[in-house]
């Protein structure tokens, strides 16, 4: 049974996913959320510890918190897999496989994973849902040294992020995250559910072990209705650089 501050942050984390706390709108101070829920500060200080840690509100101390983001914000702040991220939000990740199959490298390939151009590599397409819905297209290559690895998952798995890690010892530390807008192309409409043409976020990403060695890069598409993306900056850390398409 789930301790009583865990209880209410679940509560508050659906109450932002319904906009009831709209993204700049205050939270109730900690006296009445206390009074609200028949608890003491101390378990409310730990359930809004709990959504600060998420990304889904800010702290200062002395002051009411404030909602930054949204249930179905993808924050950049930290490194998370797709399903790290569903999970955190209360939400179930699913997984499908549509195409998987090894490549001979291409030039792209070659810079992005420092592999040789022409070695194999593997290329897979993912379709990612939220409790089923599809959200997102992962066009993901793996490097020829971990594809091996990620091979034999199965077609559903919700997280191959966790499945490596635990197969191998695989971490995924760093990733580079470059962001824009495309159309949606006749198998992304089909494979997402959406009208052709319709706007979509995209992702590319490269994403390297502690010792900067590439693991996979990967063009994501999200739906944009579905999912929008943050980025939480202060006068000293801004995690967003501004550049021109191209």
């Amino acid at each position: 049974m789930p301790a009583r501050h865990e209880e209410i942050a679940d509560e508050l984390r659906r109450a932002i996913g319904r906009e009831e706390y709209a993204v700049g709108a205050l939270l109730p101070a900690e006296t009445d959320l206390a009074t609200r829920y028949g608890v003491s500060r101390g378990t409310v200080r730990q359930a809004v510890a709990a959504l600060t840690a998420e990304g889904l509100i800010g702290s200062r101390q002395g002051a009411r918190r404030v909602v930054l983001a949204s249930r179905r914000s993808q924050s950049f702040a930290e490194l998370r897999s797709f399903a790290q991220w569903a999970r955190a939000m209360g939400r179930a990740a699913t997984g499908r496989v549509v195409a998987q199959e090894y490549r001979p490298a291409g030039a792209e390939d070659a810079v992005r994973l420092q592999v040789d151009a022409g070695s194999p590599v593997l290329h897979v397409l993912r379709v990612r849902g939220l409790d089923g819905e599809p959200v997102l297209l992962e066009r993901t290559v793996y490097a020829g040294w971990i594809a091996p690895a990620v091979e034999p998952i199965e077609p559903d798995c919700p997280s191959v992020t966790q499945r490596l890690l635990d197969d191998t010892g695989l971490v995924f530390a760093y990733g580079e995250h470059v962001i824009d807008a495309v159309a949606a192309g006749a198998r992304d409409a089909e494979l997402l559910g959406v009208r052709r043409t319709s706007p979509l976020l995209r992702v590319r990403r490269v994403t390297t072990t502690h010792e900067g060695r590439p693991v996979e890069w990967s063009d994501d598409r999200y739906r944009s209705d579905a999912v929008s993306f943050s980025v939480h900056n202060s006068i000293g850390n801004n995690a967003l650089a501004r550049k021109t398409a191209g």
